[in-house]
């Protein structure tokens, strides 16, 4: 059986430890908490629509969410 995400044992970001986050094409699509953050101390996911401008805000913490070139 496959480790429960989020878990200790997981080498995870804390949640929402951040202000500012860059995400790339292969992270849409994009949700708050991001996949590789732990959840026991986070809000419920919610979905952020960042592909029309390349950044947005998550509603429930203010984390805010920018668009990075592949190139970097």
């Amino acid at each position: 059986m496959a480790p429960k995400a989020g878990t200790v044992e997981q080498d995870l970001i804390p949640a929402n430890a951040q202000n500012t986050y860059g995400v790339r094409v292969k992270d849409l699509p994009l949700s708050c908490p991001m996949p590789g953050m732990y959840l026991w101390n986070s809000h419920p996911k919610v979905y952020i629509p960042i592909e029309a401008t390349g950044e947005a805000k998550c509603p429930y913490c203010g984390a805010q969410y920018y668009m990075i070139d592949e190139s970097d």
